[in-house]
């Protein structure tokens, strides 16, 4: 039975090819849409009768005297899965709109199809981020996982690789078309899953088997990477976690998480496994930053000068004539800077482990001017 919601989409569609009222009727000849707001919720006798007879009724304006409801015109019966579930009535004079009153049909009858298959793509995807969650807060499989799992045609069996793509979209959320193109990605392998992740993030948890290699899954992630970016016209940012067993999947989650942050300041791919120094800033509390922050730099991390120039010195692998070229500035001048440096904060740049100190510093604090 159609639902007034999709009715009155069907009106606004019809509408856009004939001036002519139009009304909606469901399988109790009730007028659930039309263009003449009045006629809503009124019995239509005739669209009954053509609900039970399942053929086109034409209706003339001596059928308004004897038949309830009823306006002078053509009633159709909508068809959709072999069966009747509802009505499209075109009011006008019969021999003038008999011509393309079938084509009204058939254009209602594909709207309905599309909006079905609309929902269930919907459905599907909110079943399947719905198990997600699950699946990654779930420390055991219950019979009623497993077979939510087989429902959804899921393999409990094989590795995982989670993979967390974000990308921006200013501000604007997705058409159900592009997410719909996202989740039928045509290279995605029999064993690979993709997930829509709230409004602006798609998992793909890639089946991993024993023969795969680690450079064939990083090719996948690329092409993946290339295609979102090109469907999208965006950027994209992508974190991967470890290949892990399936009841480990939180766990490359998380790692894709964390690489992702990383991935989200540069703009493109980043491997969990290819991390180093970044592991240990993400496991440090905010308090933990916040002090060696202090404690470092903190005496002149509102200057400037000397922040770009400690900056700099890192990008040029502590060559100071590079640095000093970079900067514009006489090498003399850079000195005088490093020397200030040293005298606020205690620290030498040209001591290996106070620089160690100096470049976490500028790391953290860059870091959480970002998420900030």
């Amino acid at each position: 039975m159609l639902l007034p919601d999709l009715a009155e989409k069907i009106i606004a569609e019809v509408r856009q090819f004939l001036q002519e009222d139009i009304i909606v009727a469901n399988t109790c000849g009730v007028i659930i849409a039309s263009t003449d707001a009045g006629r809503i919720g009124n019995f239509h006798e005739g669209a009954l009768l053509t609900i039970k007879h399942k053929e086109k009724l034409i209706i003339t304006r001596k059928d308004q005297s004897r038949l309830q409801g009823v306006k002078a015109g053509i009633n159709l019966p909508i068809f959709f899965k072999g069966e009747t579930v509802g009505v499209i009535g075109i009011t006008g004079n019969p021999d003038e709109i008999s011509p393309f009153a079938e084509i009204i049909r058939k254009l209602t009858e594909l709207f309905i199809s599309e909006s079905y298959f609309a929902e269930q793509l919907d459905w599907q995807a909110r079943a399947m981020e719905g198990f997600m969650f699950d699946w990654l807060q779930t420390k055991e499989w219950d019979p009623a996982f497993k077979e939510r799992a087989h429902l959804l045609k899921i393999n409990l069996s094989v590795d995982r690789q989670a993979s967390i793509a974000e990308f921006r979209q200013n501000s604007q959320l997705l058409h159900r078309d592009l997410w719909n193109r996202i989740l039928s990605w045509k290279e995605a392998g029999p064993n690979d899953i993709l997930i829509r992740w709230g409004n602006d993030r798609i998992v793909l948890l890639a089946g991993v088997s024993s023969a795969e290699k680690d450079l064939s899954i990083r090719e996948k992630i690329t092409r993946f990477h290339r295609f979102l970016e090109n469907l999208l016209a965006a950027k994209v940012s992508i974190g991967t976690g470890k290949p892990l067993p399936p009841f480990s999947l939180s766990e490359s989650f998380m790692q894709a998480e964390r690489a992702l942050k990383i991935a989200k300041d540069r703009g493109t791919i980043i491997f969990d496994q290819d991390l180093t120094i970044e592991m240990i800033f993400d496991d440090l509390s905010p308090e933990t930053k916040k002090d060696f922050i202090e404690r470092t730099i903190g005496t002149f991390m509102y200057e400037e000068d000397l922040m770009v120039t400690l900056k700099e010195l890192f990008r040029q692998n502590h060559s100071l004539k590079n640095t000093a070229e970079a900067l514009h500035i006489h090498i003399n001048t850079l000195h005088y800077r490093l020397k200030k440096i040293s005298e606020l904060s205690g620290l030498y740049p040209s001591n290996l482990n106070d620089l160690m100190k100096l470049f976490i510093a500028v790391k953290l604090l860059d870091e959480g001017t970002k998420n900030n």
